[in-house]
């Protein structure tokens, strides 16, 4: 009974320093614009997605098309990407 509670927790820790680590990794790259950011926010709303769909019970069609759809547009916006 525990245990999604601990995952989910632990889930949102991870998401939390990963969106830290973005932030201060594209500041010191001095990196701005919106276009370069929309992969990492597709892939963050998929996590968002999955998380919320786990514990409403939306485990149907409509999440797994909303994170299909997610994952194809950020392959997308991987042409904005900046080459390293």
């Amino acid at each position: 009974m525990w245990i999604p509670i601990i995952l989910t927790i632990i889930l949102l820790v991870a998401f939390l320093i990963s969106i830290m680590a973005l932030f201060t990794k594209r500041k010191k790259a001095r990196i701005t614009g919106f276009k370069s950011a929309l992969t990492p926010i597709c892939f963050y709303l998929i996590v968002i997605t999955n998380v919320l769909a786990y514990w409403f019970e939306w485990l149907g069609i409509i999440s797994w098309l909303m994170t299909i759809i997610l994952l194809i547009l950020a392959a997308y916006f991987t042409k904005y990407l900046l080459v390293a």
